[in-house]
C-alpha cells in the first residue's frame, strides 16, 4: 500500500521517540490544535446575529466571517501540508499556531468588519497548518501499534471543539461582548505554542535527495479551483444562480489546467502517480462521501426538529448537541478498535454502521418522533468515528515522512469539499423532496417527506462508500498475495 511513498517508517518512529521526552505531550499539543482548529469554525457562527448589529452590516456581509476562515483552510491545507514536507513538519507547525493565535488576537481587536474579516482569512492559514500537520505528526512519533488510538483521540478532540463552539461562544458572548469569541484562542494559543515548542521532535536535517522545490504554480491554481468551487457551493444562501454556475465551470477549468500542470511539474504539489494507489483514492472518495453524509444531519437536522417535530429553539439545541457529544466519546475507543483490529476491517465496519444510521434516520423519526430522531444519531455517530480513525489509520500508517504533510492535507481536503458539497447538495435534495421554497410555510408533512428522502439518498452514499471500500480490500489482498508469490518464486520463504 502506498508504494511509491512507503519508508522505513519504523526506523524514522524510533529515532522520533528518541528526540521526544513523552509521547504523551505530543499528543497533548496535537490534541490542542486540532481543538482550536474545529473550534475556530463552529464558535463564530452563533455570534453572526450580534456582529450584524456590531458592525451595522447585512447577514450576506457578516457570512463573510465564516466563509473566509472556510475558504483560507479549503484553499490553502494541501499545499501548506507540502510545504511543511519541504520545510520540515515541526516548524511550520509553530508557524501556524503562531499565526492563528496573532489573528485570533486581531480579530477580537477588529474595529471594522472588513478588517475581522481579514483578521480571519489570516486565521484560517494558521488552521490550515495545524490540521494538515497534525496527523503528519501521528505518523512521526506514534508506534505504528497505537496510530488508531491516536487518530481517534484527534478525531475524539475536533468534535469536541465543534460541539464547544456554540454554548461556548454564546457564554462569551453573553459576558465579554462580540470579542470574546475571538480572544478566548489567545491563551489557548500560547499554551499549545508553548507545548509544541517544548515536545514537538526537532526535523530531520538529513541530506536532500533530488529536486524539493515548491510547486508555486500548481498551489496558485489549486487554491484558485478550489476557491472558485466553495464558493459555488455557497454563494447565494441555497439558490444556484448564473454566478454559481460559471464558478463551478471555473473550478471544473482549473482542475484540468492544474492536472495538466502537476503532470508536467518537476516537483509537484501532488503527486498524479499516488491515485492509482487503491488505497489512498479509495479513501479520499470514501472521505467525500461521508462527510457529505454528515453534513446533512447539520443541515437537515434543525429543519426537521423544528419543522416537522414543533420543538423550540432551546431543544433544537439540545438534540442537535448529541451528535458532537457522542462523535466526543466515542472517538478513542474507537482508535483502540482500530488499533486491534486492524484499519481495513475497521473501515468497512464503521461504513457498515453508518449505513444503518443513514437508513434508521429516514424511518425512525416518522415512526417514533425525536426518540426515533436520537436513535439513529447514537447509530451513526460512532460508525463515523469508527470511520474516521480507520481511514486515517490506514492512509497515513505508512507514508514517507517527505510526504506525510502532503497526504495528511489531501485527507483533511477531502473531508472539507465534502462538506462544503454536502451543504449545498443536500440541502437542494431536501428542499426538492419538501417541495419547499420557504420553509417558515411548508407543512410539518412535506418536511418529514424530505427528511425520508434526503436520508434515503444520504444511506444510498454510504452504501457507494462501503463498495469502494470492498474493492479496495480486494485490490489490496490481492497485491500482497501477488507479492507473497513473487517472493516465494525467488526463493524468499
Amino acid at each position: 500500500m502506498l508504494k511509491p511513498i512507503i519508508a522505513s517508517r519504523d526506523e524514522t518512529v524510533a529515532e522520533s521517540a528518541q528526540r521526544t521526552p513523552s509521547v504523551r505531550w505530543v499528543l497533548a499539543s496535537l490534541s490542542l490544535s486540532m481543538l482550536l482548529s474545529s473550534l475556530g469554525t463552529s464558535i463564530a457562527n452563533v455570534g453572526l446575529p450580534t456582529l450584524s448589529q456590531a458592525f451595522n452590516a447585512s447577514f450576506q456581509e457578516v457570512q463573510w466571517i465564516v466563509l473566509a476562515y472556510l475558504l483560507a483552510i479549503t484553499t490553502l491545507i494541501v499545499s501548506v501540508g507540502r510545504l511543511g514536507d519541504i520545510t520540515g513538519h515541526r516548524r511550520l507547525l509553530l508557524a501556524g499556531i503562531f499565526v492563528f493565535t496573532v489573528a485570533s488576537a486581531l480579530c477580537g481587536f477588529a474595529s471594522t468588519l472588513w478588517l475581522l474579516i481579514a483578521a480571519r482569512t489570516a486565521q484560517g492559514l494558521g488552521a490550515a497548518i495545524m490540521m494538515a500537520l497534525t496527523m503528519a505528526f501521528v505518523g512521526e512519533t506514534v508506534a505504528k501499534a497505537k496510530i488508531g488510538s491516536a487518530m481517534g483521540l484527534l478525531g475524539t478532540m475536533s468534535a469536541i471543539g465543534t460541539a464547544l463552539g456554540p454554548s461556548l461562544g454564546g457564554v462569551l458572548i453573553a459576558g465579554l461582548s462580540w470579542r470574546g469569541i475571538f480572544l478566548i484562542n489567545v491563551p489557548l494559543g500560547i499554551l499549545t505554542f508553548i507545548l509544541a515548542y517544548r515536545y514537538l521532535p526537532f526535523d530531520r536535517r538529513g541530506p536532500k535527495t533530488g529536486s524539493a522545490g515548491f510547486d508555486l504554480v500548481g498551489t496558485l491554481l489549486l487554491a484558485l479551483t478550489l476557491a472558485a468551487y466553495a464558493l459555488a457551493m455557497t454563494m447565494g444562501r441555497g439558490s444556484f444562480g448564473a454566478l454559481n454556475m460559471a464558478l463551478l465551470l471555473a473550478a471544473v477549468f482549473g482542475a484540468g489546467l492544474f492536472v495538466f500542470a502537476e503532470a508536467r511539474a518537476t516537483s509537484p504539489l501532488i503527486r498524479l502517480a499516488m491515485f492509482r494507489d487503491p488505497v489512498l483514492s479509495g479513501s479520499l472518495a470514501m472521505n467525500l462521501l461521508v462527510s457529505t453524509v454528515m453534513m446533512a444531519t447539520l443541515v437537515v437536522g434543525p429543519f426537521y426538529l423544528s419543522g416537522a417535530l414543533g420543538l423550540n429553539l432551546a431543544l433544537v439545541g439540545i438534540v442537535m448537541s448529541i451528535g458532537p457529544i457522542i462523535s466526543a466519546l466515542s472517538g478513542v475507543p474507537a482508535g483502540r478498535m482500530v488499533d486491534r483490529f486492524g484499519a481495513p476491517i475497521m473501515v468497512i465496519a464503521g461504513l457498515i454502521v453508518m449505513v444503518a444510521g443513514s437508513f434508521a434516520l429516514s424511518v425512525l423519526p416518522a415512526m417514533f418522533g425525536i426518540a426515533g430522531y436520537i436513535a439513529a444519531i447514537v447509530v451513526l455517530t460512532p460508525g463515523y468515528q469508527l470511520f474516521q480513525a480507520a481511514n486515517n489509520t490506514a492512509v497515513m500508517m505508512d507514508v514517507h515522512s517527505d510526504q506525510r504533510g502532503a497526504i495528511s492535507g489531501m485527507l483533511s481536503l477531502s473531508r472539507n469539499l465534502g462538506l462544503i458539497t454536502g451543504a449545498s447538495v443536500i440541502g437542494a435534495v431536501f428542499a426538492l423532496a419538501s417541495a419547499a421554497t420557504d420553509f417558515t410555510t411548508v407543512p410539518p408533512e412535506a418536511i418529514a417527506t424530505g427528511m425520508r428522502i434526503t436520508f434515503a439518498v444520504a444511506g444510498i452514499l454510504i452504501v457507494a462508500a462501503l463498495a469502494l471500500a470492498f474493492a479496495s480490500h480486494a485490490r489490496s489482498r490481492r497485491a500482497v498475495s501477488s507479492n507473497h508469490e513473487q517472493g516465494e518464486g525467488c526463493g524468499l520463504e
